[in-house]
């Protein structure tokens, strides 16, 4: 066979080779040690928290050593491509603080120009096109090389063939694939593949592997270190009916001429790792370092078993899920990188008040097994996160959140700045800050008792008071009020009409003899409370009136008096 010939036959109008191409795309001028990392998903137009769970680690491993990261897009397949998908890709990961020093971007970045194919985005940096469905004349030269060295050729079985291939594998037990005997077009005659293409037959480009299945080769990964495989025997193929490559060879070309240093994918792509191998070495090509992150796990709540976050099954494997929740993607970020690495938990308690992005980040803390993932574990993480936030930026994020989510409590955040303000400031700061705020609609919920609107009465009154007594108490209660007393002046007049009223002014002496009062002061002031707040349970009273004024204060009374 005339390799050279075969390749001219199959790619009369590729006159670039791989050469050209080294010279087009010359090694990055970077400081030493820095790494060049990628993020590079398919446009699907669903985000999950896999997607950010790697690009956390794109992103650290880069930017800690002044390296660069950017985003490719691996729009090859395209039954799975959504239209819009980019767009949506790059608002979700800005969102959460994942931004990119080069590849895809927004139509309208300094320095970008638009992706035709790709409304509202487009692309920057001198390693693209970023888009693999554009960067075809690459992979064809790649491919045209390997076929022009005997290391690849074209296949033109049908897939009725490979079907009946792949049923007679099944049935002697043997591996399914196109290998060996099965690969019957590997070693066509030139005058075979002349015919078949003068009759218009489709065929695909395989690449032609001489692994030996009883033969290991060793690569390391950042995560597991060394790892010893099989060769590959499957005679993949690499390039499509339609001209596109397949995931194999594209990442191939594409992370060597892009300079990738460090790939960081997710486990299930462990076992392609021969075949990458092999098609590094055959384009005669050094190996990235390979990243292969742990699966997603959660504790079932049916089988209390660990399993695999779902798309199906689990909202909260999407971004969207917390973004809509108005989770503050620092809160999110942070809580990743506890399950990302095993001693960041230990740096946060050392370094309570510096920013996550000062932890130096290494892939050898990363666990090689599943990673559990508890949405109380990023509960308490947020609680933390925002406990460290003054009131202007809790204010901010809620109304930037409600403005997008929820234009009824933006009306209400928006024209109650200044009280919200004094909320949002309640028992914050101090050596023990309140860590009651998790996101925005469960903190919206603990402070809607401010707004009439979204007032309510959410918990029962004492059963130690009568509705007789509760009416007396806020009677008396609205009689005393005046927002000039002090906390201290304020509950003084709270015990006196407990006392007034026969309940005792100390619980303890209730609890000692309870035959000789109605109750104690806490039912009292509970009726109080619920009154103002509509609630059992609620912070600093006195301080909650003081935001209030009197007017409310005492409408709120009024009502609870008259229902």
């Amino acid at each position: 066979m005339d390799h050279k010939k075969l390749a001219e036959l199959l790619f009369p109008d590729v006159d670039k080779t791989p050469e050209y191409y080294e010279k087009t795309y010359p090694a990055r001028q970077l400081p030493e040690g820095a790494l060049v990392t990628r993020l590079a998903p398919s446009p699907t137009g669903y985000i999950h928290l896999g997607n950010l769970y790697g690009a956390m680690v794109d992103e650290r491993l880069a930017h800690q050593g002044g390296g660069v990261c950017y985003l490719r897009i691996e729009d090859t397949d395209e039954k799975r491509e959504v239209e819009g998908a980019v767009p949506v890709l790059l608002d979700v990961l800005s969102y959460f603080g994942i931004n990119f020093d080069e590849g895809a971007c927004k139509a309208g970045t300094p320095g970008s120009q638009p992706v035709p194919s790709e409304e509202g985005a487009a692309q920057r940096g001198a390693y693209g096109p970023y888009w693999q469905s554009m960067r075809s004349s690459i992979y064809k030269a790649c491919v045209k090389k390997l076929v022009a060295e005997g290391k690849a050729y074209p296949c033109f079985m049908t897939e009725e063939e490979i079907a009946d291939i792949r049923a007679a594998q099944t049935a002697a037990k043997l591996d399914p694939g196109i290998y060996g005997e099965y690969a019957k077009h590997r070693d066509l005659p030139l005058e075979e593949v002349e015919r078949r293409l003068a009759e218009g037959q489709e065929y695909v480009i395989r690449y032609r592997s001489e692994g030996d299945p009883s033969k290991y080769f060793t690569v390391r990964d950042a995560i597991r270190g060394e790892l010893s495989m099989p060769q590959n025997i499957q005679d993949v193929v690499i390039l499509k009916k339609n001209d596109l490559p397949t995931y194999h060879f594209a990442h191939v070309v594409d992370d060597h001429f892009m300079h990738t240093d460090i790939v960081v994918r997710g486990e299930e792509w462990m076992a392609s790792l021969p075949i990458h191998e092999q098609l590094f070495g055959a384009m005669g090509w050094e190996i990235p370092l390979y990243c292969h992150t742990t699966s997603l796990m959660k504790i079932d709540d049916t089988t209390g078993q660990k399993r695999k976050l779902s798309k199906r099954k689990d909202p909260e494997l999407g971004l969207s899920y917390y973004k809509e929740l108005g989770y503050f993607p620092e809160a999110v970020r942070e809580y990743l990188m506890t399950i990302l690495c095993s001693d960041f938990e230990e740096w946060r308690i050392a370094n309570p008040d510096k920013d996550y992005n000062e932890f130096t980040f290494s892939p050898d803390k990363m666990s090689d097994s599943g990673t559990l993932f508890d949405i109380n574990k990023l509960n308490d993480v947020s609680k933390d996160v925002l406990a460290r936030k003054s009131a202007a930026e809790i204010y901010d994020f809620m109304l930037g959140w409600a403005e997008e989510f929820d234009k009824d409590k933006y009306a209400l955040l928006k024209d109650n700045k200044d009280m919200l303000l004094k909320v949002f400031d309640i028992d914050r700061g101090g050596e023990k800050p309140r860590k009651d705020l998790v996101y925005a609609q469960q903190i919206f919920a603990l402070i809607k008792y401010f707004f009439d609107e979204t007032f309510e009465y959410e918990s029962e009154w004492p059963a130690e008071v009568s509705a007789e007594d509760r009416k007396e108490i806020l009677k008396r209660y609205a009689e005393s009020y005046d927002p000039a007393d002090d906390n201290s002046a304020w509950f003084e007049k709270v015990r006196g009409i407990t006392a007034d009223m026969g309940y005792a002014v100390k619980p303890k002496d209730y609890k000692k003899n309870p035959e000789m009062y109605k109750g104690h002061v806490g039912h009292v002031s509970g009726v109080i409370r619920i009154a103002v707040t509509g609630r059992a349970n609620s912070p600093d009273l006195w301080t909650i009136q003081q935001i209030m004024g009197r007017e409310k204060t005492l409408a709120r009374i009024a009502k609870a008096a008259e229902a």
